[in-house]
């Protein structure tokens, strides 16, 4: 076993920008990145193992060689790879969305639901999202607020700045707005429905799709409820993931146990793990059981486990 440094895969939609790439240096052929997905195993867009025994081969193939012991004890009560880890680059506004939870995912979608998790890498000034409702309201208003276009007005809009964490259950009404770089991790789910998109068409000159009557089946009306832990380090602890946030000066040591493999994705500076490098915006698998890794240099990381 040994640390695999990951490839991702890479999304251009049309809300993207460029950040990615200034920023982080990564490198792709799309015009825009709108979306890195640092950790993934999703059909849709796997990381790519870039070092090692393992370089070259998808995320889900190096485990596969691997073994399931690779996930840890609470990976392996999972049918599929747990989780999908992302960065985004919103130059402009998402659509406002919802996900819905495990129950319906996989009955109608075929795949898990989606929960997840938003820390503000950074943020352009006056940048906001919109996370859940500001009241209660029922699916009759809902239904009539989304036909109307006047959903906006009963939002809830937050205000964000660096470093600024949301937990986003699944059923909670969502849409990250133009000028945020965002570190997502969530459920590995590609599920999303889409109840409002601004007028927007897509590459091929038409409306983008909605999936309004999903989504007023799958929605909670109400105002969303944030995560809040006694321990500042720990940035969102759920059923299927926890993500601490580590301020690396100098060097620390981590301990990766039999109960879950570890995914460290640096969000600025660099450090070394043995003989491995880790640079801004790339992202490290640790198998579970690696044991004890230290390490070494500046950096702001973002841990994430099952």
């Amino acid at each position: 076993m040994y640390p695999l440094k990951l490839k991702p895969a890479f999304k251009d939609y049309i809300w993207g920008g460029n950040r990615l790439k200034t920023l982080f240096n990564m490198e792709s052929d799309l015009d825009k990145i709108a979306e890195a997905w640092v950790l993934s195993c999703h059909k849709d867009g796997e990381s790519i193992v870039a070092n090692g025994e393992y370089e070259g081969l998808a995320l889900s193939q190096a485990i596969e060689k691997m073994g399931r012991v690779c996930l840890g004890t609470n990976g392996q009560k999972f049918d599929f790879f747990p989780i999908l880890i992302k960065l985004i680059d919103a130059k402009d506004n998402l659509s406002i969305q919802v996900h819905p939870d495990d129950e319906y995912a996989l009955i109608v979608e075929g795949e898990y639901g989606k929960t997840e998790m938003w820390y503000i890498v950074d943020c352009e000034p006056g940048a906001f999202l919109y996370y859940g409702f500001n009241r209660e309201i029922d699916k009759e208003e809902f239904a009539r607020r989304i036909e109307q276009n006047t959903l906006l007005e009963v939002l809830n809009k937050v205000e964000v700045k660096k470093g600024d964490c949301f937990f986003i259950k699944a059923g909670t009404i969502h849409a990250i707005g133009k000028g945020l770089l965002v570190a997502e991790i969530q459920q590995n789910s590609n599920t999303t429905y889409r109840v409002y998109d601004y007028g927007r068409v897509g590459k091929d000159g038409k409306p983008r799709e909605l999936h309004i009557d999903k989504a007023l089946q799958v929605t909670e009306l109400g105002p969303a409820k944030n995560y809040t832990s006694a321990d500042p380090s720990t940035l969102a602890e759920c059923e299927y993931f926890s993500v601490k946030k580590l301020n690396l000066k100098g060097a620390l040591e981590i301990d990766v146990d039999d109960s879950s493999f570890v995914s460290l994705l640096s969000l600025g500076g660099s450090y070394t793990l043995g003989d491995l490098t880790v640079n801004a915006g790339e992202c490290v698998f640790l198998p579970a059981g690696f044991g004890k890794a230290t390490l070494k240099g500046n950096a702001e990381i973002l841990l994430s486990r099952v």
